[in-house]
């Protein structure tokens, strides 16, 4: 997520109002997770066994809980409590802003698109041309749906990253500030679900389609002409590359990355990266042929059983 406008380290340091090291003017450009970071951003991290990762990635500014030596070039932003900074700034640069009407004036809608009855659209979302959003649905503020989109009933989009930091006291929410982006000729099923990016962007890229009762989670990136089945649930930060099929009722792990022309049969669990071009099966899923190859085994060990016993 980039400001609205560049702000310097100073500035920032003074809304959380924390200490900094590193050059009052140092510029700091927008926030980010620390898989999209990029130079300009701050990333925020609060355990040991990331310091290192964050550290040395992308990012020129850490907000981090150790004071430790900064790398060249970048930033450093010293705090108690990262994750909840993290929030304070999401809250400051992109605050919740209530619906005044049922399409928000600050939406853009492009020729030709038909909005249904009851079709609620949020704050500063764009919608392009020649569209079909069908009755209930709800797009929340700053989601981005490119031209000849089909959103079918009930669906909701830029719903909330499902990320929570577990505290004695309960379970602490990390706020959500990105967006949902759908590119052109996407068509999305009936009860569909698809959260927006923490800090980034979840995408469903050029003419790949949903079914109904589909799961989403935040920041993940479906490629272009996928097929998602029903009640298929994606979590997040999955890369799904371009042309691949998952059929229905298939679990997907966060932070994976299934490859090109994958196909994931009906009712598996993913629970690693899956390499592109092959077909899987099981849970956890492997290649489908030794899937289906150790399945037929295990129907022979009760026959394996009584002959052991008549030995």
């Amino acid at each position: 997520m980039k400001f609205p406008t560049p702000q310097t380290l100073k500035q920032i340091a003074s809304l959380l109002e924390i200490n900094f090291v590193g050059d009052a003017d140092f510029p700091v450009l927008g926030m980010n997770e620390i898989h999209v970071v990029e130079p300009g951003d701050i990333v925020f991290v609060d355990h040991p066994k990331y310091y290192d990762k964050a550290l040395n990635s992308k990012a020129t500014i850490v907000l981090i809980n150790k004071e430790v030596t900064c790398p060249e070039g970048k930033a450093l932003l010293l705090s108690d409590e990262p994750f909840n900074d993290f929030n304070k700034l999401t809250r400051h640069f992109r605050p919740f802003v209530s619906a005044k009407a049922t399409i928000s004036t600050s939406a853009t809608i492009g020729k030709d698109t038909i909005i249904q009855p009851n079709v609620f659209v949020g704050n500063h979302v764009t919608i392009g041309e020649g569209c079909l959003i069908h009755p209930n649905v709800t797009i929340y503020d700053h989601c981005v749906i490119g031209d000849h989109v089909q959103i079918h009933a009930g669906t909701v989009l830029g719903s909330d990253a499902f990320y929570y930091k577990n505290r004695p006291e309960g379970f602490d929410k990390l706020l959500s500030g990105g967006r949902v982006v759908i590119e052109d000729h996407v068509e999305i099923g009936s009860l569909c679900t698809i959260d927006k990016g923490v800090t980034g962007d979840t995408t469903i890229k050029e003419g790949s389609k949903l079914d109904n009762q589909v799961q989403v989670g935040h920041d993940t990136v479906i490629g272009k002409k996928c097929l998602i089945a029903s009640q298929t649930g994606i979590a997040g930060c999955v890369v799904i590359e371009d042309e691949v099929t998952l059929w229905g009722q298939v679990g997907v792990i966060s932070a994976i990355t299934i490859g090109k022309n994958a196909v994931v049969l009906a009712q598996s669990g993913v629970a690693k990266s899956l390499a592109g071009g092959k077909t899987y099966f099981g849970s956890p899923a492997e290649e489908a042929r030794e899937k289906i190859r150790q399945l037929a085994n295990v129907k022979k060990i009760p026959d394996l059983i009584k002959q052991i016993n008549q030995q």
